[in-house]
Formats: C-alpha cells, structure tokens, sequence
C-alpha cells in the first residue's frame, strides 16, 4: 500500500462504512461512503490516493490531490499551531502537515508556499517541508537535457523572470524577455528546456526551440485564424505588441510561423491582414 500516491486498488469487501480496497499483496485500505458510487461491485478496480486521516487511520479518497509524494506544489497555509501549519493541499477534511522543523522562514497563514512532500519514515505520514536545498539542487543534473520538454512548477518572482522548479528535483529560469504569456505563482505547465550551462544553470522557455517551435507556432496561427471566421488583420507591418496580444508569440516568431503557411498555400495575407485559403 503506497501512502502518499495515486494507485490503482481492488474492490475487495463492502462494509457499511465502505469499500474495503486490496493492493497485490492484500493489504487493505478504507474508501468511504463518500467516495463510493452504487455501480461499484467486488472484484471491481478503482483509481484512489491513500493517506492517514485526522485520526492516523490509513485511507482512500478517490480525489486528486494537489500534491503527491516525491512532489513540489504552491500550497496556502490554512492554520498553525504549537507543532507546526496546516497546509490545503485539495484533500477534504484533511490539512497537510508541515512541522515546525521542516519550515523556513516565517511561515503566515493565508499565504502560499513552494513546498516538497514526503513519507515519513517513522510515522508513516504525509508531511511538508519548505526547506527545498534537500530535494531540489542543481549539484548534479543528469536527466534533464537541451530541448527536453519538461513539467515545471512557477516558484517565485525576480526582477529578470521566474524561478521555477523542474521536474521536482531542480532550480530553472524563465526570462521576463522571453514570455509572450502571463505566468502565475504557483502554476504548473509544461515548459523546454534552452540550455543547461557549465556551471548547472537551466534556462527554459514556454515554446519549444528550433523548427519544432515554428511548426507550432504556424499552428497555433492557423487555429487562430480559424477562430476568427478565417481573418486575422495581422501582416508583416503589425507591431510586436499586436502580434503578442493577438498570439501571445513573439514578432519574429509570428513572420516565421507565416511563412510556413504561406509556402504551404494554406493562408493569404494583403495589406489589411491574414486569410485562409479554400
């Protein structure tokens, strides 16, 4: 029985508090009337995130939670006591822990924090840190690599970009310059990756690189177009700033990305903007 994950389990008995679920090896797990549904028979697998309620009893709930083990998310801090806060991390009736000795800084309630979730060895419960230099560094990068698409977590703000995490085990940067789209603290997306340099720095980007980007990009144009009943007034002569409140891409990109429809005969463009070709 994996605490703390997603994991597909087998309807094993009914109780009349609920379905009783069993792993491979017969271990078994409550899943609450609350998260029961009447077409649920024996023998029948459903798809739950285990962990252990307010009262240290080992349970199922067929939510998703906004964070597993082995992940980092932005979660706003609920409450706090002696011990340590309360973290909502999208699991009814139950707060996140994250004790005193696992918090950096001045912890406030109502505001968020990049946090990391783990099993704890002794208790066998979900806990919180935001002491990160454990989990996530850049000491040593070996899976992560140029072009590589990767999921990223927005982190926190800087006056050249975002600090962002990737993959849940490394420090990444988006550049200000480089955004054709707000971003949001605490956002999860997918992003790629520019370069990783000597000295283990990992520079990203929203769009991919290269033609891929293009080819993309001159699909997202069309699509665009489409929406628009077939007509954007978009041409080589619009201003960067028309061209990313439209598109959300750069100038450059956009010429680009017409071009490849134009070489294709799926647009036309005149002077007052883009057509789609019958």
């Amino acid at each position: 029985m994996k605490v703390g994950e997603i994991q597909i389990l087998t309807v094993a008995r009914v109780s009349d508090y609920g379905l009783y679920l069993a792993d491979e090896e017969q271990n078994e797990v409550l899943l609450p009337n609350r998260y029961v549904s009447l077409t649920q028979k024996v023998g029948n697998t459903v798809s739950v995130f285990v962990y252990h309620d307010s009262e240290d009893r080992l349970v199922a709930t067929t939510e998703t939670p906004k964070i597993k083990a082995g992940e980092v998310a932005c979660l706003e801090v609920v409450d706090k006591n002696i011990h340590g806060a309360f973290l909502a991390w999208g699991v009814s009736g139950k707060d996140l822990f994250m004790p005193n000795r696992n918090q950096h800084g001045g912890i406030v309630v109502g505001k968020s924090y990049a946090v990391y979730m783990y099993v704890d060895n002794i208790t066998g419960r979900c806990v919180a840190t935001n002491k990160l230099k454990t989990y996530v560094n850049n000491d040593d990068i070996v899976t992560v690599a140029p072009r590589q698409e990767v999921a990223i977590l927005i982190a926190s703000e800087s006056p050249i970009g975002y600090r962002v995490i990737v993959e849940n085990r490394h420090w990444g940067m988006l550049y200000k310059n480089q955004l054709f789209r707000p971003v949001q603290i605490g956002e999860k997306c997918r992003a790629y990756v520019v370069r990783v340099t000597d000295d283990n720095r990992i520079d990203l980007s929203l769009q991919r690189q290269g033609y891929e980007q293009v080819k993309d990009s001159a699909d997202k144009l069309y699509e665009t177009i489409e929406r628009n009943g077939g007509f954007v007034p978009l041409t080589d002569h619009s201003s960067p700033e028309q061209v990313q409140s439209m598109l959300q891409m750069s100038k450059k990109l956009f010429k680009r990305s017409l071009g490849v429809l134009l070489s294709h005969k799926r647009v036309a463009v005149d002077e007052t903007g883009i057509k789609i070709l019958k």
